[in-house]
This record gives structure tokens, sequence and C-alpha cells, in this order.
């Protein structure tokens, strides 16, 4: 597909026809592939969690789907401590190996099990850096260093401390840099190349968790997305991954 001009009130219709015939073909290939697949994802109920089960399903993968939540108590216990140390969700176990970190899991998904779907460009590419680029972007600009910042001092303010000026502040660097990707997508629905990868996965989940905290977003934003929530994998993993609660 070639470049797409976003705005707020552009049609949809086509283009999800056409994303919904392409994940389509992602299943086909991956049904009719014969490789055996042992995979388990841990983790529900948060943005980075959805980023896993969400490069999942756009890929076909039956997978095992341990929904645990992250402040349930159960990743403090000794078995999933042993999985990931750091206490932490997403983990996807694929056969030996264990992996955290949701931007790894979803190139790894893509990696292995995606090589042909385009969903995450190829090694050595100057489309796999702009990739490496846009997903290091989400995980430390609008992830660790903002939106995380408000979880920790308004919904787990018990845990963390309240801290009103780092709210402000987080609040404030957030929509400072979330300008950058506004800009990236003003002509085009995609970040990288001409197709939905998993970069996409990355940021779309971030601005939907900036929703829910009411963070205001362009209409650009909103229609970028708007478009890919709608996409047949969004919505399936949508339905497993928020079908728990948190713990808090």
């Amino acid at each position: 597909m070639g470049n797409i001009r976003l705005s707020p009130t552009f049609s949809m219709t086509n283009m999800l026809f056409r994303l919904k015939n392409r994940h389509n073909d992602f299943l086909s290939a991956g049904r009719s592939s014969g490789i055996h697949i042992m995979i388990t994802i841990w983790g529900g109920a948060s943005s980075r969690s959805m980023r896993a089960h969400w490069m999942a399903h756009e890929l076909g993968l039956d997978y095992v789907p341990k929904l645990i939540g992250s402040r349930t108590g159960e990743t403090q216990t000794q078995a999933f401590r042993q999985l990931n140390p750091k206490e932490k969700i997403p983990v996807l176990e694929d056969n030996t190996l264990v992996l955290t970190e949701s931007a790894a899991i979803v190139t790894y998904l893509g990696d292995t099990y995606g090589k042909d779907t385009g969903l995450v460009p190829q090694p050595y590419s100057q489309l796999r850096a702009l990739y490496n680029q846009w997903n290091s972007f989400v995980q430390m600009e609008l992830d660790a260093h903002t939106l995380y910042v408000l979880r920790k001092h308004r919904d787990l303010s018990h845990l963390y401390g309240e801290a009103p000026a780092a709210v402000d502040a987080a609040i404030a660097g957030f929509q400072k840099q979330i300008t950058v990707a506004d800009a990236a997508i003003s002509n085009t629905p995609f970040l990288v190349g001409d197709q939905f990868t998993g970069a996409d996965i990355m940021l779309v989940t971030t601005l939907k968790w900036a929703m829910a905290y009411e963070v205001s977003l362009t209409p650009g934003l909103q229609a970028y997305s708007a478009l890919h929530t709608a996409r047949p994998a969004y919505r399936q993993a949508g339905r497993l991954n928020f079908s728990i609660s948190a713990g808090a």
C-alpha cells in the first residue's frame, strides 16, 4: 500500500477490508508451515502484555496464555521468579527460551514465526534500524519515562508515594515527545515503511494507555489508533488480555 494521509474524518472501510485480508493470509501461512510451536505468554491486563498477545494473534499462533496480573501477587511467587527475577510481565516461553520485555517479545515472534509477513522488517536493513529506533523511543520516552511515572505515583501511590510535581512533569513530557510520533504518521498510517509492523503495536498500545489516563491526543493520533485497533488480531488479543484485572 502507498502512503495514506490520515485525518480525523478519513474513511476506514477499504483500509480495514485490506487489513482483514492480509491478516487472514498470515493465519493461513502459519497454519500450513507444519512447525510445532510450544509457546506460553505470561501476563494480562496491561498495555505491555497486550503487545505480546497482539503480535501472537497477528501471526495466528497457537499458544498458551497464562493470564496473571502485575499486582495480584502471582509475579512474586517462587515459580514465576524462576522465569523472570524482575517479577514483571510479559514473559514469553518458547520451548527452552525465556524472554522478557515487550518489544523484545514482539520482535522475536515476528522474526521467528512471521518472516514473510513484514510484521518485523528484515535484519540488517534500514527499515529494521528505523523499527528499532521507534521501539526504543516508545519504550523509553512514552512508556517508562512518562506513562509509567503516572502509574507509579497515581495508581500505585500507596507503594511509591504521591508526587504531584513528577506526575505533572510526566504528562508534559509525554505531550512533548508524542509530537514526534504525530508528525511521523501525518502522511501515512504506519510508523515504518508502507505496512503495519510491531512498531505500530508498540505505539498503539501506548496511545491506548494514554487515553485510559485521559492524556489528550491530537486528532491524527486518535485516527491512527482507531485504524489499528479495528484490526481483528487487536480485538481478539484485547478480549483475552483485558479479561482479567491487574490487581491494582
